[in-house]
Parts: structure tokens; C-alpha cells; sequence
């Protein structure tokens, strides 16, 4: 519900005899995009010396194995979290089993699919498609359906104009996308780039059909969940965006923790007022806001 005041802390400490589980988000909470910001791995490491579950969740439209990998680079090695997952990971699951008609229960637009895909995205997401037997063509006229992974190097990621053309054309053909990143924008070393979820609102709003994977959405949150092993009412949702980390969080019906150092920082500052008012505006009420992911 909205209209809650949230708590203002400084830092995580100050939840951790209520809450048992951590589902933490990594860019823009634990990193941005280049190295881990400031007392981010000195809190994980203080949650893991509370006995605390941690369960990292992103967006990044990649498999699990590739992220953990990237984290491992920056300083974040596996000690630090009891599991992780993708909106990658949960797409590359679901396309690998389209064999299986039990999913259809729950996801009944696998079964219609096909199996040639244009990608949207970069190299670097390339990873997503192995082990799929997908057919990766160039031309919407030769696709079943498009996966959408993002801006891509040649393209660029900052403007929107040079994507608006391809996806008219993937209306047209009336492809079906599947968005393996929900959300809109992710702020890199102090730039502000353009993510998926935003090409997969100009395709909506393009009258074309998208099937999100990832935050907010509800269904990510269950392998999640089960990963934790926590009761819901004793586990936290930790992120910096507003409208997947703390939306997504209120979906899966579990608290959240509201980090405005990231995404919203250019916007709102620390101020708590202003805060207040972007939650409430967003009809959400996260249990509390800190200024960064520190202990």
C-alpha cells in the first residue's frame, strides 16, 4: 500500500534482526556496471557474518553462470551469497524447455513460438542462446519471434532513435518478443544507458506483443525464494530502481529496502522528502531507504 512513511537509515544494519533473507540486486546497488561501489562487499560480507541468507536477482539478460563470472572479476566472489539469478537464466530456462508441455501451464505463449529468432542485443549477450537449438536470422521477414537483450555496440546505447526502425519492422511481421530485461535504463561508470525493457515499451506501444522475463514480475522471484529457504514475512528485497527492484519486491509479497545511490540519485539526491513522494506518486511503500548498500 502506499502512504507509509518509509524509515530513513544509514545503512543496512538497522533491519538485520527483522529480516532473515536478502534478495539483492547488483547494478546500481552492488556495482555500476564497472566495480562494486564503496562498503557494498564489506556489507555482503557482514551479512553472510550474521548468518543471513543472500540470494542475488538482476536484470541482466545473461545466464547465471556468465554474471557470476563477472562479479568474481569485480571482487565478488562466490562466498558472498547463498545463489543467484537472472532474468537471463530464467529465459534461457524457459526457451530450454519448450520440450516440457508442463510449462505451457504457466507460460502458454512458449508453445507457439518457433524456433528462428532475431536477436536485439550485443555480442556480450550471446551467451543466452546456447544449448537452445534457436536459429538466429537477420531479417524480421525470416523470424518467428524477436529476443530482445538490449542496445547493441553498433547501434549504440544512449538514444533510442537508432532501434525505432527495426522494431516498426518486427510489428509489421507481427513477431512476438520476449524482453529477457526489464528495465529501462542502468546508469554505467556515471552514464546513463538505455536497456531493454525500453525498447520493449516502444514495441507495446507500437501495438506489439511483449512477454517480460525478470523484475517486477512475480514469476523470478520463485526459484529465488526457494534458494533463500526463508519464511516470506523475514525476507527483504534490496535495490535501487523504484519500478522493478522495489515494485518487484511488493509483487513477490516479500518487504523492501530502497537504495537511492543508484538510478534515482540524479533525480532525488538523499533527500527523503522527495523520496517519500516518488513512492507514494508510485503507489509503493518500501519498509525503509538507505543512501548506498553499506553495513
Amino acid at each position: 500500500m502506499s502512504g507509509r512513511r518509509m524509515e530513513v537509515l544509514s545503512g543496512v544494519s538497522a533491519l538485520a534482526d527483522r529480516y532473515d533473507g536478502y534478495v539483492v540486486d547488483l547494478w546500481g546497488t552492488v556495482h555500476d556496471g564497472v566495480a562494486p561501489y564503496p562498503g557494498a562487499v564489506d556489507c555482503l560480507k557482514a551479512l553472510r557474518a550474521a548468518g543471513k541468507r543472500v540470494v542475488l536477482l538482476s536484470n541482466a539478460p545473461r545466464p547465471a553462470k556468465v554474471v557470476q563470472a563477472q562479479l568474481a572479476g569485480m571482487g565478488v566472489d562466490g562466498t558472498l551469497y547463498d545463489g543467484l539469478m537472472t532474468s537471463g537464466e530464467l529465459t534461457w530456462r524457459l526457451l530450454s524447455s519448450r520440450d516440457n508441455k508442463a510449462v505451457y501451464k504457466d507460460w502458454p505463449w512458449l508453445e507457439g513460438l518457433g524456433k528462428r529468432v532475431l536477436h536485439i542485443g550485443g555480442e556480450h549477450d550471446l551467451a543466452l542462446f546456447e544449448g537452445l537449438g534457436l536459429t538466429l536470422v537477420d531479417h524480421p521477414g525470416d523470424a518467428d519471434f524477436v529476443l530482445n537483450t538490449g542496445p547493441d555496440e553498433r547501434r549504440g546505447k544512449t538514444d533510442l532513435e537508432p532501434y525505432l526502425e527495426p522494431l516498426a519492422a518486427c510489428v509489421v511481421r507481427d513477431l512476438p518478443m520476449v524482453c529477457a530485461n526489464p528495465d529501462l535504463e542502468v546508469i554505467r561508470g556515471g552514464v546513463r544507458l538505455i536497456c531493454a525493457g525500453l525498447l520493449g515499451k516502444v514495441y507495446e506501444q507500437k501495438d506489439g506483443v511483449v512477454h517480460w522475463i525478470g523484475k517486477p514480475y512475480p514469476a523470478v522471484y520463485q526459484p529465488v525464494l526457494e534458494m533463500l529457504g526463508v519464511p516470506s514475512e523475514r525476507v527483504i528485497g534490496v535495490g535501487d530502481a523504484l519500478a522493478t527492484d522495489i515494485r518487484g519486491a511488493d509483487a513477490a509479497g516479500i518487504a523492501g529496502l530502497w537504495v537511492l545511490g543508484g538510478i534515482h540519485q540524479e533525480k532525488l539526491g538523499n533527500d527523503p522528502v522527495l523520496a517519500q513522494e516518488e513512492a507514494d506518486g508510485a503507489g509503493l511503500a518500501p519498509v525503509a531507504t538507505v543512501p548506498t548498500f553499506v553495513w
